[in-house]
């Protein structure tokens, strides 16, 4: 049926209108002598709607004088009649001749580049050397031999162990990998501090000093394991004392690069709400799309109707331009909208229903500021009053975590 429908399109075909005292006679007799006619419907008052191709419309005068019948063509569809309507407006035609011709030079010149891969790289360097190897911006494609610019790139870059080079469309993307080197660790002293206010549960040390313990309340910021060893307090022998006009020797304290692990009970809270009766409007899933080519202060219509279809909705407008080459602009625009309908609605939840969903939001939100690596001990919500009755349910939640809340910052001896 999908092929019958093309060629038809393809050849032309006629919607008529046939009319008479016995139109059904018509069809019939057309069908006996092999004119194929389909979509045939009724509309009323003794009439009848049907499609027939182009070259089968000729005989039907005949089948028509000899039943007492009279058809009026009502449409005409498909290419030829298309074809008819450009001879008429040569300026229309020419100007999408010259449009798929423009989209066909242009889309064989690389208009967009894309860097991936690169961290530490800047990708500003990756195109410099890929542009001396000649990609870049309006080069035609033809011209570009990947594997070359591939070569350039690994020899003109140390840092880059592999690199990738794929022309889609009109963009080219360049993935790069770099070279791992092991890290170094710095040799500077540092403190290991928290990173959020919390309540000390443990704390494991395999360098530095304690500065806290077990049971402490810290904030963020505050020293946890301090990179500060001081020097032992040495006591005196037995019977020894500190001898007079003897200078006492003062041992420095160390620094080291404090290490370790400190576990905290950390609160999140969260807060939600709901309306009791909410109304307002939502997608109802429909959505009709229209594509237009503009040209300065002419619009044509290729697909969808002129009409906005919906009563409420929203519209979302994509607009294509051809890229500028060599200081030419060419102003024509592929405008792409959509249009998506809305419902109005009005949900009554009531008070137990609303709370319960403002208690559900307080907990989501509560949660989205809770670490993956974290141990969630207990949840606990609560009502939030107010004292003024209103449209809106309120809740409050908290998480209780336990997570390692230090981090390494370094610091200059004094």
């Amino acid at each position: 049926m999908f092929v019958f429908k093309l060629m038809s399109c393809i050849q032309g075909y006629l919607v008529i209108l046939v009319t008479g005292e016995a139109p059904e006679k018509f069809v019939n007799m057309a069908a006996s002598r092999g004119i194929y006619l389909w979509d045939v419907a009724r509309t009323g008052s003794g009439a009848i709607l049907l499609k027939v191709r182009l070259e089968d419309a000729k005989p039907l005068r005949h089948i028509a004088r000899r039943t007492g019948c009279r058809f009026k063509i009502k449409q005409r569809v498909g290419l030829p009649f298309y074809f008819v309507r450009l001879r008429r407006r040569k300026a229309l035609a020419l100007g999408m001749v010259f449009f798929v011709a423009a989209l066909y030079l242009l889309s064989s010149f690389v208009w967009f580049i894309e860097v991936k891969g690169s961290e530490h790289l800047s990708p500003e360097m990756v195109l410099r050397v890929a542009s001396d190897a000649g990609l870049s911006r309006g080069t035609a494609k033809w011209k570009i031999d990947p594997g070359k610019v591939e070569e350039k790139i690994i020899e003109g870059l140390p840092e880059v162990s592999y690199a990738g080079v794929y022309l889609k469309g009109t963009k080219a993307t360049i993935e790069v990998a770099e070279r791992t080197v092991p890290d170094q660790e710095d040799p500077r002293p540092a403190h290991i501090v928290s990173t959020k206010a919390g309540l000390i549960k443990e704390i494991l040390i395999f360098s530095g000093y304690p500065a806290v313990k077990e049971g402490d309340t810290v904030v963020s910021g505050q020293v946890l394991i301090s990179g500060v060893i001081p020097a032992p307090e040495e006591a005196p022998k037995d019977g020894e004392g500190k001898k007079p006009g003897v200078p006492e020797i003062i041992q420095p304290s160390r620094y080291v690069q404090a290490k370790g692990i400190v576990r905290a009970r950390v609160w999140y809270e969260g807060y939600g709400e709901a309306e009791i009766i909410e109304t307002g409007t939502r997608f109802t899933g429909n959505v009709k799309t229209r594509v237009s080519i503009k040209s300065k202060d002419k619009e044509i219509i290729l697909s969808g109707s002129r009409n906005i279809p919906f009563a409420l909705y929203e519209n979302d407008v994509h607009v294509k331009t051809i890229p500028e080459w060599r200081n030419i602009n060419i102003p024509v625009e592929l405008i792409t909208v959509k249009y998506l309908e809305l419902t109005e609605y009005r949900d009554e939840r009531g008070r137990a229903g609303a709370l319960k969903l403002a208690e559900e939001r307080a907990l989501h939100a509560a949660g989205k500021s809770v670490p993956e690596e974290a141990a969630i001990q207990e949840r606990w919500v609560e009502e939030a009053l107010t004292g003024q009755p209103d449209n809106l349910m309120r809740a409050k939640a908290v998480i209780e975590t336990v997570e390692d809340i230090g981090k390494k910052q370094f610091f200059s001896p004094q």
